[in-house]
Formats: structure tokens, sequence, C-alpha cells
């Protein structure tokens, strides 16, 4: 996926928007700022080294308190500028619990 291939919209947002990736096991965190969205991924300028990365799956998290995130995974490295796409869980099968 190149820059400009998303299938959905993109947002571009006018002001720096600070959000934070973090490892899926909580061990690691990175500041970066929010460049622009879509319903299937962004793009970020991230503060510091990379290597962390290398995991390839990490949470986005949009708010101070943890309480907004994303699970993505790494698509492209451009210098201090990465690009993720958003995970989405898998439906499980049968029928959703309704309850009484």
């Amino acid at each position: 996926m190149t820059y400009g291939d998303r299938r959905a919209e993109r947002v571009r947002l006018e002001t720096r928007y600070p959000v934070n990736l973090m490892g899926v096991d909580g061990t690691w965190r990175r500041s970066c700022i929010l460049l622009d969205v879509s319903q299937s991924g962004a793009r970020l300028e991230v503060d510091g080294t990379l290597d962390v990365l290398k995991a390839q799956e990490f949470f986005l998290v949009l708010s101070s308190r943890g309480l907004a995130f994303r699970r993505c995974e790494l698509v492209r490295v451009d210098g201090a500028e990465i690009g993720v796409r958003f995970i989405e869980e898998r439906r499980r099968k049968g029928r959703p619990v309704v309850p009484k």
C-alpha cells in the first residue's frame, strides 16, 4: 500500500494532534503526531526511533487515558512518517447473545 492507495476518504488534520503508539504487550510507547486519518488507517509522524515498530502490530492510543485506541499494523515507513492500517476484529460465528 503506497501513500495514496487508501480506499476510504482521508481526513487531513489542520492542527497537530498528539497521540501515542504502544506495543501490544505494553512494554514500549512512542509519542507521535496524527497527520491524517481514514476509516481504514492513518499517517503519523513518530517522535524518536522506529526500532520498536519491528513488531509490525501495535496500538494507536488516541486519548491520554488510553480509553480510545485502535489496534493497527505497520504498512509503510518514510523517514519519521509511518502509515498504519487499522485491524478490525474478526466476527465470531454464531448468533449474538441477547440478554433476557
